[in-house]
């Protein structure tokens, strides 16, 4: 019971999390979604409170990373012609 409460939590924030509009809410995002889900494994896994907060903090860095390195690219300049600024995904 524990074990599927604990994946509908994940599920939850991954759904949540995808909801992101600039970089550093990506980022936080990624960050509560890593660390929420790093204390459930940590402490389901050693069922220790010190298992959960060594999972919270590895997985929050680790989704911080991975929000970050996988947020979208833009390449953009300033349009003589169009008078305005213009931006393409790189």
């Amino acid at each position: 019971m524990l074990k599927a409460a604990s994946c509908l939590a994940v599920l939850a924030a991954l759904s949540l999390g995808a909801c992101a509009t600039s970089p550093d809410q990506r980022t936080v995002n990624g960050a509560l979604i890593g660390g929420t889900t790093g204390a459930v494994i940590g402490g389901v896994t050693t069922h220790t409170p010190g298992g959960a907060i060594v999972g919270g903090v590895i997985g929050a860095t680790t989704g911080a990373v991975i929000a970050d390195a996988t947020r979208p690219h833009y390449d953009c300049h300033w349009s003589e012609r169009l008078g305005r600024r213009v931006c393409h995904r790189a």
